[in-house]
């Protein structure tokens, strides 16, 4: 335990070092080649060192840059083609990847938290993590009663590591806009920041978890496993077999891409109003397609609580922009805190800013893909866009902040899975406002 500090100040001379390297020459081309501003080629080579040298270093960590890292990779779907391919193998490695704690360490942490015979609750224990992430890993075991289970222990020293990492990551700014150009990353790790105590929490986790077992249970469509035993930093829960969505996207056939993509959009509108929750993390290591069809849902440590439901203005206005009523979707985002009220800006451009990224709720079905992604990167990031002009225009309140977040990381697996679904249908069955008749003034 006493090795700890040590290790989080390493972390973080890792990190201070990262934009010394990168933030040069080389990174700012490679931005400016992704967002379409200069004409210049970076060579393939300097593309294959950043990535792996970026996400080498983030995969290395066990605090807040790799959760950092994780919440980005969902956006790699964004980068222009010809480029992704370093990015994509890189990111899709982040995302399930971290070095193991030897199993005298989790026994010692199990024997903390479960107390001295914590070996009487299991039949069987599983040294050997079977999967690893920001701030803990997953053993897979058997419970005293027989389940096949999961025991997600927390690394010691974690919440210490996670602070000091989340004390540099702003430096990180510009290295991630290299893969996401035109993200402000300062709110993000100000909202990774407010969210540490509950994240560190398991029996925070654990509570947030059985509410969404208890508002699925039974379903045809998602499974979301039941809670065993939790403590501080152990949680049991019970396993759940499946393909990891990671490859599903790899290799996954387009049934299996569609029917995925269908139950993850189903999973983000139905669980604000079934569970009063929204899952959080939305990366592709927290899922898994099940024999059955159904979507096995795991990690709740980030969760939004919205005990009324998705906020009813944001289905309202994407009713009300889709029909074209400029005025009143100008009102409505001036109402929630969208545009200021000294702000003086353009009714129509508002709508056509809009009106693209309402394009997969349009129509009875639509395809999610990188492509498409792309292109609406580009429209908004590029500063010569009209667009990227009127957006800076826009704010984004406070209340919004993680909804936005997931939204958008939800939209980044759709376009990975390239996955085409009946979106309007899922939408107007679980998203307040947007289904109701809106009255003509």
């Amino acid at each position: 335990m006493t090795d700890i500090p040590r290790r989080a100040v390493g972390r973080t001379a890792r990190l201070a070092a990262l934009p010394l390297g990168f933030a040069g020459r080389a990174a700012l081309g490679f931005g400016k080649r992704v967002t379409g501003i200069a004409s210049e080629v970076i060579s393939a080579e300097v593309q294959q060192r950043t990535a792996e040298h970026l996400f080498k270093v983030l995969g290395q960590l066990k605090g807040g840059a790799m959760k950092l890292g994780q919440a980005m990779s969902v956006f790699e779907a964004a980068l222009p083609e010809e480029i992704a391919g370093p990015y994509r193998e890189a990111l899709t490695k982040l995302q399930e990847a971290a070095p193991p704690l030897p199993a005298a360490s989790v026994h010692r942490v199990l024997a903390a938290e479960l107390g001295p015979r914590w070996r009487q609750r299991f039949r069987a224990l599983d040294d050997t993590p079977a999967a690893a992430a920001s701030i803990g890993q997953v053993h897979r075991a058997v419970w005293k009663d027989g389940r096949e289970v999961a025991v997600k222990v927390q690394y010691p020293g974690a919440g210490e590591a996670l602070i000091a990492d989340l004390g540099q990551l702003s430096r990180l700014a510009s290295l991630f806009r290299v893969v996401q150009p035109g993200l402000d990353v300062k709110p993000l790790v100000s909202e990774l920041r407010t969210r540490i105590t509950e994240e560190l929490d398991y029996e925070l986790e654990a509570a947030a978890q059985k509410g969404f077992a208890k508002a699925y249970a039974g379903d045809d469509e998602i499974l979301v496993p039941r809670v065993v035993a939790a403590a501080p930093k152990v949680l049991v829960t019970e396993w759940i077999d499946g393909t990891p969505l990671s490859r599903v996207i790899a290799s996954g056939s387009s049934a299996e891409r569609d029917l995925a993509g269908l139950r993850l959009a189903t999973l983000h509108f139905s669980a604000p109003t079934r569970a009063g929750l929204l899952h959080a993390d939305p990366h592709p290591g927290n899922f898994r397609l099940l024999p059955d069809g159904r979507l096995g849902v795991l990690d709740f440590g980030a969760v939004a609580r919205l005990p009324g439901g998705h906020p009813e203005p944001v289905g309202r206005l994407s009713r009300l922009a889709i029909e074209g009523r400029a005025d009143e979707v100008l009102a409505g985002l001036r109402a929630e805190g969208f545009v200021r009220a000294d702000v003086e800006i353009d009714a129509e451009a508002v709508l056509q800013f809009i009106a693209p990224m309402l394009e997969p709720i349009v129509a009875d079905e639509f395809r999610f893909s990188r492509a498409w992604l792309r292109g609406e990167a580009a429209r908004v990031a590029n500063p010569r866009s009209p667009a990227y002009q009127l957006g800076r225009h826009l704010n984004l309140p406070p209340g919004y902040l993680l909804i936005h977040r997931v939204t958008l990381g939800s939209i980044g697996v759709l376009c990975q899975l390239e996955a085409r679904a009946p979106y309007r249908g899922v939408v107007e069955r679980w998203l307040p406002g947007f289904a109701e008749p809106v009255a003509v003034h």
